[in-house]
């Protein structure tokens, strides 16, 4: 009966444990799933190592250390040992901290891309595990030199305490000197017939050693000579299983072997600092006025400390080079300095998704929208229309460098532009990791890759578009965010924070407001004018004002990008020809018109940029043209109806009336200013061709009665009359003399 009982028991008990762990791992499959992914940070450790490296390392450790305890999760920090000279003092801090018991949730990674030798490589040894690129080589300590005794005890405490299981004392004393001789042996172990065999590195003493003991050594390879220096290769190191776990010749490679997100390869700008976050947004069509203002917020954040640039995106497109060019400028900030997040709410197509492929990040809504980036343009007919292919081919490039740039599959990258790509998943035959690739590249690839299934978003004829969660398994994206709070946690900014978006300055506002075509009407409206009632009255006030009109046009129109140099220099040259027209040489007209011509020219170029070729708001350079020529067409006309209206009545105004210059034989009842002829003058002027219609003749001598810049007005011979001066400009109550006369022109000089 005991036993029957202690049977019932021990069955129940068995029940109830397989009952408690079915339990645990639905409840890991329906809610603990994601936080199966362990919590990793990188880090560059620079060198010299100094307060300053030390200082970040710890900072992000201790870090990690109180995530991993708080949210009980696996945490990995990967170290990227640099080549350099750093002093053992130095070293030595960092190196006991890593291998200390305070990183007890924590597994250090030691990942060695290139050769590195002398202290340095004692920070690889403090690590957990060590990671290597086959070519690159670890060790030499002391530089070829042997390491005093006393860091050389240090060296060994660190290796004794076993972080490493591929490190050992022997093979850090054949780092550290090179006339030691180290060996990897195998030895038979366990009692007759029952025995085993068991790998170790030994240095030549202690093999020596073990001889005398009737150890029985099987086999014995040297990995080290007397007088070699200490330095050992990745791919050496992994055929004789010592120093490393694994290789990698990659950070996206490090990745996969510990199923770590490609974006936590990325160094942050917020490692071992407060994260000083900055939000932009940008909203509706991507065009340069918009884009100039973007990168104007980006210097500004930057310029005040931004460490972390959210750019939250909702936008249909825009234009391709402004696009790309916007897309660029996020792309070249340095990730070591400055953090940059792509937060997609609701969409990002076209342009705007090109701009979320420069971030370092990118996070969408689970329904958020992703791709989408087809060139197109308006053909006949204003049917929307794919763009040639002499513009598909460096999108699919730009596309493709942006992908590669930020570790993201490029096949996607350029599927989102080329709907004639397909893109399959594969997988390493090696370390069975999943990627991205079109059938050109796995075949490029020599047999490395294993292709599967075609990504069904890149059919034939469809231009790669995905959501938040999709864009996720496809390696686009991070994890889908439902809001704002959520990315905050995502991105380690704290929740208290609150990201205000960057609002525009009064600057801002004013270029916004003087790209629009209701301000470039008006502003040139008022410049045209004051210059015709400039000609009429000479005060100079109004030539200041019209000028001031086309200097805010072409700020504007700078800040706005969609001016340079050019348009400005053509404007001015414009000018010049109109200035020589009305002053230095009037003739025919072919200055006038020109310059006319130039400056209208300046102002249309000024206003837009051509050969764009947008996304779904695409239009045409035509459509934009007619745009400003409509404006300045309006502006001609108003001025026109103005002048004829000012020529009419702005002489018979009591005040102003004395200030217009009035044309020679200007005659009108009742008019106050008009010249008085004597009859006998005005007699003697028929038939005479060097007579005025006021009947002057050269010789006449008067006075100015206004200052003639050239032109103003003067009383000879007892009239007064318009004249221009020959020469430098002549002040008001100067004696003149007329020196010739060509019809109504009356050219004088001082006397």
């Amino acid at each position: 009966m005991i036993r029957r009982e202690w049977i019932r028991w021990y069955l129940l008990l068995i029940v109830l444990s397989v009952s408690a762990g079915t339990e645990r791992t639905a409840r890991s499959q329906e809610g603990d799933a994601p936080d199966a992914t362990p919590i990793a940070q990188f880090i560059t450790v620079a060198s010299p190592v100094d307060e300053s490296v030390y200082g970040t390392v710890t900072t992000a450790a201790l870090s990690l250390e109180h995530q991993a305890e708080q949210e009980g999760r696996r945490a990995i920090l990967v170290l990227e040992i640099t080549r350099g000279s750093s002093q053992f003092h130095q070293v030595q801090g960092l190196a006991d901290f890593l291998a200390s018991t305070k990183l007890s949730n924590v597994t250090t990674v030691a990942w060695i891309p290139e050769t590195v030798i002398g202290h340095n490589a004692i920070l690889a040894l403090a690590c957990n595990e060590i990671v290597m690129h086959p070519d690159a080589e670890l060790g030499d300590i002391g530089r070829g030199e042997t390491l005093d005794r006393v860091d050389q005890q240090f060296v060994l405490s660190i290796v004794e305490r076993r972080l490493n299981s591929k490190v050992n004392s022997a093979l850090a004393l054949g780092m550290m000197d090179p006339q030691k001789v180290v060996l990897k042996i195998q030895r038979q172990i366990g009692a007759p017939g029952n025995e085993s065999l068991d790998s170790q590195v030994v240095t030549l003493e202690e093999l020596q050693l073990m001889l005398k003991t009737k150890a029985v050594v099987t086999r014995r390879d040297t990995l080290k000579e007397a007088g070699d220096v200490g330095t050992f290769s990745g791919a050496k190191a992994r055929t004789f299983d010592i120093l490393v776990v694994q290789l990698a010749e990659t950070r996206a490679d490090l990745a996969d072997r510990y199923g770590l997100p490609r974006e936590t390869m990325r160094e942050r700008a917020t490692v071992g600092r407060e994260a000083r976050a900055r939000l932009i947004k940008i909203d509706g069509m991507i065009e340069p006025v918009l884009a100039t203002f973007v990168k104007r917020q980006i210097e500004r954040a930057v310029s005040f400390g931004a460490n972390v640039l959210i750019f939250e995106i909702d936008s249909p497109g825009g234009y391709l080079t402004t696009s790309q060019d916007l897309a660029n400028t996020i792309a070249d900030l340095d990730p070591k300095t400055v953090r940059t997040i792509a937060y997609v709410p609701k969409q990002a197509l076209s342009g705007a998704a090109m701009v979320a492929l420069g971030c370092d990040e990118i996070y969408l809504h689970p329904e958020g929208l992703f791709g989408d980036a087809g060139p197109i343009e308006i053909g006949e007919g204003q049917q929307f229309q794919h763009a040639p292919e002499k513009i598909l081919s460096p999108l699919r490039e730009m596309q493709r460098a942006l992908a590669e740039k930020k570790d993201r599959p490029a096949a996607l990258a350029i599927a989102m532009a080329d709907s004639k790509v397909l893109v399959y998943q594969v997988t390493h035959h090696q370390t069975g990791r999943t990627w991205y690739m079109t059938e050109d590249e796995i075949d490029a690839a020599n047999g490395e890759w294993i292709k599967g299934e075609i990504v069904p978003e890149s059919r034939e004829d469809l231009l790669l578009t995905v959501n938040g969660e999709r864009a996720h398994e496809l390696k686009l994206a991070g994890p889908a965010v439902a809001d704002m709070d959520e990315l905050k946690k995502r991105i380690g900014v704290p929740l208290e924070i609150d990201l205000v978006p960057i609002e525009p300055t009064w600057v801002d506002q004013l270029i916004f407001f003087l790209n629009t075509r209701a301000a470039l009407a008006l502003l040139t409206t008022i410049a045209i004018i004051c210059i015709v009632v400039e000609l009429h009255v000479m005060t100079g006030l109004l030539g200041i004002i019209s000028a001031v009109c086309f200097a805010l046009i072409f700020w504007s129109r700078v800040m706005g990008g969609t001016a340079g140099y050019l348009e400005v220099l053509l404007f001015l040259l414009g000018l010049a020809c109109v200035v020589l027209e009305v002053f230095v040489i009037p003739g025919f007209g072919v200055f006038g018109v020109s310059g006319g011509l130039l400056m209208v020219a300046s102002l249309v170029l000024a206003s837009q940029t051509f050969g764009e070729i947008g996304g779904r708001q695409a239009d045409s350079d035509f459509a934009r043209l007619t745009y400003t020529v409509e404006s300045l067409s309006a502006s001609i006309v108003v001025v026109i109806v103005m002048a004829i209206a000012m020529s009419r009545f702005l002489p018979k105004m009591p005040l102003v009336g004395r200030m217009v210059l009035t044309p020679p034989g200007y005659t009108e009842a009742g008019h106050e200013n008009e010249p008085r002829l004597r009859p006998e003058l005005a007699a003697q002027a028929e038939g005479d061709p060097m007579r005025t219609h006021g009947g002057l003749l050269i010789g006449d001598e008067g006075e100015a009665v206004s200052v003639l810049r050239p032109a103003g007005k003067a009383q000879i011979s007892g009239q007064y009359v318009d004249v221009v001066s020959d020469g430098p400009f002549i002040e008001q109550g100067c004696p003149i003399r007329v020196v010739n006369v060509k019809g109504n022109l009356i050219v004088v000089r001082q006397v």
